[in-house]
């Protein structure tokens, strides 16, 4: 069948996404044919644009079609494959979402419940997983514990901060300008600093009371990072699970070793690798969207042909919530 795609013929800005049509073939054994209603847009779309996504050995022959997300309607399954039913409403996380079909592994397609819309899985549903394996399983968040978070009025920022604070964390956050703080201030988080006004790390110190952070999400990279471990308590965990102003690049390891802190680099498909994790992962989201734990705020969607202008407005902070490309 035919469809359209958003794809790369060369690494670059904006400007070298295109939309092409493309011939798909029909389901083979195991995928699923997904066709796509509302397609999320996130920071991993631009590292992959830009040929920063995963390092050397994840590198893709072109033309690669974008995307990372999606939420649609299972249309046909391959022969003797077990999956949804063809008419059920799903979410995935999976390449080559920026499309009006997907075809997709039918075992990690995840079936969405009648309340969560479509706009809100395309949106929510990467970010919403990746929240949950940082607050709920690479560390835990729970009372007592003060987490730190970057970029928190955006798009992850807005989940961290709210889903942070229903576990009893108390958060913190940082923003990059005056305009962002009553926005984080409303999803989740107790204190929030803007950068663009004052250093972040005396001041995490000063609201800490000399103790610095449990634990530190930082979605910046480059001009966050090494800030960052000034604030963090001894044998606090630092966690760089996005690299929007650039990749942190080589550190002094003797950095870490006064306060015997702890760094890691994580990614999503680690923690949604097994079948039995995705699904209790995507059951919890769920849980916290359904009960109204989590405020799911979406900019206006924009077309699939208007993909560029989509990563023109995230690279820009220009975004006050998340945005869907509508096929």
């Amino acid at each position: 069948m035919l469809t359209r795609a958003v794809r790369i013929h060369r690494h670059g800005g904006p400007d070298v996404l295109q939309l092409d049509e493309v011939e798909l073939p029909p389901p083979g054994d195991g995928e699923a044919l997904v066709r796509n209603t509302a397609i999320g847009v996130n920071y991993a779309d631009i590292y992959e644009r830009e040929g920063d996504h995963g390092g050397p050995h994840s590198a893709k022959p072109f033309p690669v079609t974008m995307g990372h997300m999606a939420a649609g309607i299972v249309e046909a399954l391959g022969p003797g494959t077990d999956g949804p039913a063809p008419g059920t409403r799903v979410g995935y996380i999976g390449g080559a979402s920026y499309a009006g079909h997907t075809l997709v592994p039918a075992g990690r397609l995840i079936a969405l419940p009648d309340s969560v819309a479509d706009d809100v899985a395309g949106a929510y549903l990467l970010r919403g997983l990746t929240a949950e394996y940082l607050l709920r399983r690479l560390f835990v968040v729970r009372p007592g514990v003060t987490a730190l978070v970057h970029a928190a009025a955006g798009g992850m920022g807005l989940v961290l901060g709210q889903w942070g604070k229903a576990l009893g964390g108390r958060m913190i956050g940082t923003v990059g300008s005056a305009a962002r703080v009553a926005t984080a201030a409303a999803h989740g988080y107790e204190s929030v600093i803007d950068t663009s006004a004052e250093d972040f790390a005396p001041r995490v110190m000063e609201l800490t009371g000399d103790r610095g952070a449990d634990v530190i999400y930082d979605g910046i990279g480059k001009a966050a990072f090494l800030k960052s471990l000034d604030c963090i308590r001894p044998r606090g965990m630092v966690i760089s699970y996005g690299t929007s102003s650039g990749n942190v690049g080589a550190f002094d390891l003797q950095r870490l070793h006064s306060k015997s802190i702890i760094v890691t680099r994580p990614t999503l498909r680690s923690y949604i690798a097994d079948p039995a994790e995705l699904k209790a992962a995507s059951e919890a989201l769920f849980a916290v969207l359904l009960d109204g734990t989590l405020e799911t705020p979406i900019s206006a969607p924009l077309s699939l042909a208007e993909a560029a202008e989509a990563h023109r407005r995230l690279e820009g902070r220009a975004l006050d919530a998340p945005v869907v490309l509508l096929p």
